[in-house]
């Protein structure tokens, strides 16, 4: 995707994996990105709907949701609804997005949904331009994958510091080149972000040597740490910066927003 002064940046969040912190890491990067000063757009592609309960957003709130954006009932800027974060919002998801993929399968356009909605965001409301879109995806490789990653300008890859997290990364880099030779010849991987990392384990620190050796600086210097004040947040409806911003999960994701912002910023002098 090409993208002009009025198009946000799309990153999206995806792993085929479940637990790998995929909407956790959407919920705390937005918040640290809003932290330093940008207008962050969540888009909760996920039917569990969890980055959407993660922010405080309650079902009955979630009049329209992205399964409406996606059928064409509702533009995106319909379905977008303030945060507790200033500066972050989310379009929220319900559980009638497991159903997407049968009733638009037919659908030409059918891979480009998100694509779409997506172009017209900042024009319905230039006075309040998004700066950043992340795209929350359930874990699988299912057409709301396939939306995300035709809509995205890059991919950004949470990966578990375990046994088989390397296993699962080539199956998700396949994904992306076929996605990328078919429906989005621009689409790259930002990066891959090493999650609950417990430093007490022989493995963990194996699996961060093999995965750097693998995709080298693909791989961001910041490790998210295995942390109870991040487990324990969404349970009460906020980002674990809002949470406890003094722990250290806190302080990792801010400096993974800020290492994200300068990568942005070398991709785009480039």
């Amino acid at each position: 995707m090409t993208q002009s002064a009025q198009t946000p940046r799309v990153l999206a969040l995806a792993n085929q994996k479940g637990g790998v912190g995929k909407t956790t890491t959407a919920i705390n990067l937005g918040t640290a990105l809003a932290a330093i000063g940008e207008r962050v757009l969540i888009v909760d592609l996920d039917p569990q709907g969890n980055a959407s309960t993660g922010l405080g957003i309650d079902r009955k709130s979630r009049v329209r949701s992205t399964y409406d954006v996606l059928i064409g009932r509702s533009r995106l800027r319909d379905a977008i609804l303030s945060t507790a974060v200033p500066q972050l919002s989310i379009a929220s998801s319900t559980l009638d997005l497991s159903g997407l993929e049968l009733e638009i399968a037919q659908a030409r356009d059918r891979a480009f949904r998100l694509r779409h909605a997506l172009e017209g965001l900042n024009a319905d409301a230039p006075e309040q331009p998004f700066g950043y879109v992340l795209v929350d995806c359930p874990p699988s490789l299912n057409l709301l994958t396939v939306n995300a990653m035709a809509a995205a300008h890059s991919i950004l890859v949470p990966l578990q510091c375990e046994f088989f997290a390397l296993e699962g990364l080539s199956q998700l880099l396949k994904t992306v080149e076929q996605v990328k030779s078919t429906l989005n010849p621009g689409l790259s991987i930002h990066g891959i972000v090493l999650t609950m990392y417990d430093a007490r384990n022989n493995l963990a620190g194996q699996v961060v040597a093999d995965v750097r050796q693998f995709m080298g600086e693909k791989v961001y210097q910041t490790i998210i740490p295995r942390n109870v004040r991040v487990s324990e947040a969404p349970s009460y409806g906020k980002p674990v910066l809002l949470y406890d911003l003094k722990c250290v999960g806190s302080q990792a994701y801010l400096r993974l927003a800020s290492e994200i912002i300068q990568r942005e910023k070398t991709l785009r002098a480039a």
